[in-house]
């Protein structure tokens, strides 16, 4: 099957380049725009071409592919990558497994961990779908959208492990250290995915995790029977690599959802993150039901549960 054209494409420039590409907009005939934080942007036909300020170039429009590959790259950027993706990169059509969380550094709600498997059959139509690392996704709607698509693609096989907040305090007090439990919820993860590896076809080669902790040991060592069976990469900014993105996704899916039941069943809004608002609506809540209510909704060793309590930090 031939892969649909791209739509959208966006890279950084440097100042000498994004000078290059303006002088080949006005020669190529491009109506100049107006674009917020741009710095310049060109319209022609149903192509739209926008340079902002932080250096971020977005192309968008039917012609997006041919743009690229026949103007920005051999005249610009001085490079051919599109359509070679896999040829320049061929593990990004490995078999693998990626493994991030979310609610980590959230005091309400869960930490939640999400595993995923993926294939070469999967990265083109994800992409295309738009799916990427979930801390760049501003919309807990548009995370749902991202979810749903993961979950609808056949072959996909996935797992999330959400620890809530009494469960989380527990294995806190019990481990002494977030880190050691965020290895066992990745461990878990990666056990609940291989205890399926026959419905993974092919086979998954690696499983693929963030490096949260100062030493790798810190998940190797944590790792259970079938998870020993793959190897595990632990790299910095593991989120860029499609399989930790699409897991990173369905983790913070898992978190929002969780979020809503916590504002369903105190019927208030309650707050990601761990600003003002959060301590607000902590004092709130211990008003109303106790301190003990802290324990059944947020992550208690946090400084906040001090500042909610009136005490010095």
């Amino acid at each position: 099957m031939t892969a649909k054209p791209i739509t959208i494409y966006t890279c950084k420039l440097q100042s000498g380049q994004a000078d290059k590409l303006q002088d080949v907009l006005e020669k190529q005939g491009f109506e100049s725009r107006e674009v917020p934080y741009a710095l310049f942007a060109g319209k022609k036909e149903k192509l739209n071409v926008v340079f902002y300020t932080s250096g971020k170039l977005v192309i968008q429009g039917k012609g997006t592919q041919e743009f690229v590959q026949f103007v920005l790259e051999p005249d610009i950027l001085g490079e051919v990558k599109l359509g070679y993706e896999n040829v320049l990169d061929p593990s990004r059509i490995d078999p693998r497994i990626g493994i991030d969380e979310s609610g980590k550094g959230d005091y309400f709600g869960a930490l939640c961990i999400a595993g995923v498997y993926i294939n070469k059959d999967m990265v083109e139509p994800w992409e295309q779908a738009g799916l990427m690392d979930s801390k760049r996704v501003s919309s807990d709607k548009r995370i749902a959208a991202l979810a749903d698509v993961i979950r609808r693609t056949k072959g996909c096989i996935y797992s999330v492990v959400p620890i809530g907040p009494e469960a989380y305090n527990r294995l806190n007090t019990k481990m002494k250290s977030v880190n050691t439990m965020l290895a066992w919820g990745h461990a878990r993860v990666i056990e609940n995915l291989m205890q399926r590896k026959d419905l993974m076809q092919p086979p998954p080669v690696r499983a693929i995790s963030d490096q949260f902790a100062r030493s790798k040991s810190t998940i190797s060592n944590a790792l259970m029977a079938s998870g020993r069976e793959i190897e595990l990469v632990q790299r910095h900014k593991a989120e860029s690599d499609l399989a930790v993105a699409a897991a990173s996704i369905l983790a913070r899916d898992a978190f929002v959802q969780g979020i809503d039941q916590l504002s369903q069943r105190f019927h208030v809004e309650i707050p990601k993150g761990a600003s003002q608002r959060v301590i607000d609506v902590g004092k709130c809540l211990v008003e109303a039901h106790g301190k003990s209510i802290l324990n059944e909704t947020s992550k208690i060793h946090f400084k906040t549960t001090r500042k909610i309590m009136g005490e010095d930090v």
